[in-house]
């Protein structure tokens, strides 16, 4: 059984090993694949495993001994779903394994709009504080957090987890998502429309997946919505945002801030409007990144695949057609 790893660089950057992936075949990892290399290093690969490289209907179509996709992710964006589908082949990804890791980093985007702790330890070393007349001094507001709105837009595993902490630190939660499911026990909580979610929110995170019909919504439209001292967040995916719009809203004072760990191309292009923007924190697509997360999310691509060989596959993404 041939398998085939085409990024394995940020799963396994050298702390993460593939011990127990070998043990269920002969396996090939390559770091990091060019497009010009997704074709001859995937077709020899029964079971092809994949993060950000995409697997598009024209690679797939050529590949005879691909039976199995597993993608290291929970975004499966990257692949073709509706090719692979037509080829009998399925494709698993691995669901919430990161949500602990992107709800705590959420907590930290939002801290450091709060409070930007780190300008304040550059301010003290680099005399400031030495020189104030007063015990004390501030460069940036200073805001409380508990009796403010925080806005979640998608209510997935990650999406609850940044409820609660948020709840924790004493904010009403507003929610909006498709498919309304299981109520928090915890109050002030409330279902909202999304355009209201906007309008009333102080924080909104992003936690919805990518998908063809609401690529680019938050816009130009929706941002208009939001209060002038509210801080949008994006961790999900950087499609979801146009980005030359939020970067409008910016640097018209239209809104206090931003946070984006993820953009529309990524590594990201020098000409991305948001690195010109006003208030806005970019990080280079890191939430999901802890050694916890990563491992887990190694140990459930393995059994993903053992899954799959023993006939019962788990995770399945998209509705192979039957070879019988």
């Amino acid at each position: 059984m041939n398998i085939v790893v085409l990024d394995g660089k940020t799963i396994n950057p050298g702390d993460n090993p593939w011990t127990h992936l070998e043990a269920l075949g002969s396996l090939t990892v390559h770091d990091r694949t060019a497009a010009k290399d997704i074709l001859p290093r995937a077709l020899s690969a029964d079971i092809l495993l994949t993060n950000k490289t995409p697997l598009r209907a024209a690679t797939l179509a050529k590949l005879d001994e691909l039976r199995f996709i597993a993608v290291m992710a929970t975004g499966y964006d990257v692949v073709d779903l509706d090719a692979a589908s037509a080829r009998g082949v399925p494709v698993s990804n691995v669901p919430s394994y990161a949500a602990k890791s992107v709800a705590q980093f959420v907590l930290a985007l939002i801290l450091e709009h709060c409070h930007r702790v780190a300008l304040h330890d550059q301010e003290v070393r680099a005399g400031e504080w030495a020189k104030a007349k007063d015990f004390c001094f501030w460069k940036t507001p200073q805001i409380e957090l508990s009796g403010l709105k925080m806005g979640i837009i998608g209510f997935g595993r990650t999406g609850r987890l940044v409820a609660e902490l948020a709840h924790a630190l004493g904010m009403e939660i507003l929610v909006h998502t498709p498919r309304i499911r299981e109520t928090p026990s915890y109050k002030p909580f409330a279902w909202k429309p999304l355009e209201d979610v906007f309008a009333e929110a102080d924080v909104i995170s992003l936690h919805c997946p990518l998908k063809p019909d609401n690529a680019g919504f938050v816009n130009k439209t929706l941002l208009a919505r939001m209060k002038k001292t509210a801080f949008f967040i994006n961790t999900a995916r950087g499609a979801l945002v146009n980005e030359v719009d939020l970067a409008a809203a910016l640097n018209a004072d239209a809104l206090a801030g931003a946070a984006v760990d993820v953009v529309s191309e990524e590594p990201i292009r020098p000409d991305n409007p948001l690195l010109c923007a006003k208030n806005c924190l970019i990080t280079p697509h890191m939430a999901w990144a802890s050694l916890s997360s990563r491992k887990r999310l190694l140990e459930a691509t393995v059994e993903n695949i053992k899954a799959f060989l023993s006939g019962r596959p788990t995770n399945v993404v998209n509705q192979p057609v039957s070879s019988e």
